[in-house]
């Protein structure tokens, strides 16, 4: 399983089997993404919540290349009003398709659709666990606070060998608190997301870095740069 960061919370995953996944597609207005959204296919788009920055060019990206748009029932609603095809899932729940599966877990975020001229009931922010047709486990917390069933739900049912955190502070978790989630979650490799795309959330990833070394100096934590990726 190929897995890019795109920057922010932007990421293009590539299953084994060569199914093609966005997640949070924030592309053409992503001053952290340098690469042409019409460059961009998909099979299935991942919406962690309604938010501009993570809703970015889904209905640019579906219409374009007919891909089915995974969220919450809510934004599901949304994007099928948009005529394009979706799948509305809720905390909790697991879908599968092409031996691959995703399950909705809780995020502790806002998640209403704030782009269109009234703002529209997103519901609730998700995160997910996508399980590769290989076994592997990836973890993308979307925009969240940190909260307990990072430990007891996330970290001991699902143990992803993959976690994508948030650590830009602000409208989400900080270095220390994202170090306390890798901490619960113990997922073998943790990649920092959702910082230094705009000032109100820059950060140093090596502090969130150090904070994690002191935690647990067994998960591997890898600062990537947007449009690197890691083999999973």
């Amino acid at each position: 399983m190929e897995i890019k960061w795109l920057g922010h919370s932007a990421f293009q995953i590539i299953s084994d089997n060569g199914v093609k996944l966005l997640i949070d597609p924030f592309i053409s207005n992503n001053p952290s993404c340098n690469v042409p959204v019409e460059d961009f296919e998909a099979d299935y788009i991942l919406l962690t919540h309604g938010h501009s920055d993570h809703f970015g060019d889904t209905l640019e990206i579906a219409n374009r290349t007919g891909a089915t748009v995974i969220g919450i029932h809510e934004i599901s609603l949304f994007i099928s009003s948009n005529g394009l095809n979706t799948i509305g899932m809720n905390i909790g729940g697991t879908i599968s398709f092409n031996d691959i599966s995703i399950t909705m877990l809780e995020a502790k975020h806002s998640g209403s659709i704030d782009f269109t001229d009234d703002i529209v009931d997103g519901g609730v922010a998700c995160s997910y666990i996508i399980k590769s047709e290989s076994g592997k486990k990836v973890f993308h917390g979307g925009d969240t606070g940190l909260f307990g069933d990072m430990e007891t739900i996330i970290g001991r049912i699902y143990k992803p060998d993959l976690a994508l955190l948030p650590i830009g502070g602000k409208f989400t978790m900080g270095p220390f608190e994202a170090a306390l989630a890798s901490n619960w979650i113990n997922p073998g490799i943790v990649v920092p997301i959702h910082y230094n795309t705009f000032p109100a959330i820059e950060q140093d990833p090596s502090e969130f870095s150090d904070y994690v070394n002191r935690l647990n100096s067994e998960i591997e934590v890898l600062i990537l740069n947007p449009g690197e990726q890691i083999d999973l």
